[in-house]
């Protein structure tokens, strides 16, 4: 059965030609949070764009396929994690790193210096007790009118999905891991 193409479009009726810096979140249990966070990067850098990432659970010398993209085109990469928390034997370190990098990252949101930032897998520390959720919240309120801000992981809170413009829930429904045994792929997955 074929599908009716839309002849008209309704606009909102609140409509605006106002711009501002969003709030972004890209959670959920699906495959692609920071995948679509690097491509609103990508899409920015591709405007010239003052852009930052700053990654919180990965570390710098796993170099995953994103970091070595933003390195190559010379974005401004930050990582403040030792990798899979789940692994990890002193869970206090990374709590440490953590905490630091949220410090740099909230010093970057208020400077006015960058137009879209990126804070990627943000709700695990946040979840995890590591960063003061009120802090990150507060610091959102108070960031420059024109900054875009993109927090990505699982189970953002509901206080950090009610501040944002734009949430997005990453749903999975096939996953090749689980259901097929196959393993993450370089270029695919990381």
């Amino acid at each position: 059965m074929k599908k009716k193409i839309p002849t008209t479009f309704t606009p909102p009726p609140n409509l605006t030609r106002d711009k501002k810096g969003l709030i972004i979140v890209n959670t959920g249990n699906g495959k692609g949070k920071t995948t679509a966070g690097f491509g609103v990067i990508l899409r920015a850098w591709g405007r010239d764009m003052k852009t930052l990432v700053v990654q919180f659970i990965k570390n710098e010398k796993s170099m995953y396929g994103e970091q070595l993209a933003v390195l190559k085109l010379g974005i401004e990469l930050i990582t403040s994690g030792r990798g899979f928390t789940w692994t990890s034997k002193d869970l206090s370190e990374d709590e440490d790193l953590a905490q630091k990098g949220w410090n740099i990252s909230k010093e970057k949101i208020l400077s006015g210096d960058y137009d879209v930032i990126l804070l990627d897998e943000i709700t695990y520390p946040i979840n995890y007790g590591w960063i003061d959720i009120n802090d990150v919240l507060d610091t959102l309120k108070k960031k420059p009118e024109m900054l875009h801000v993109i927090l990505t992981g699982r189970d953002a809170d509901k206080r950090i999905q009610d501040c944002a413009d734009l949430v997005s829930e990453m749903k999975e429904h096939k996953h090749p891991y689980s259901d097929q045994g196959i393993i993450a792929q370089k270029g695919i997955e990381f």
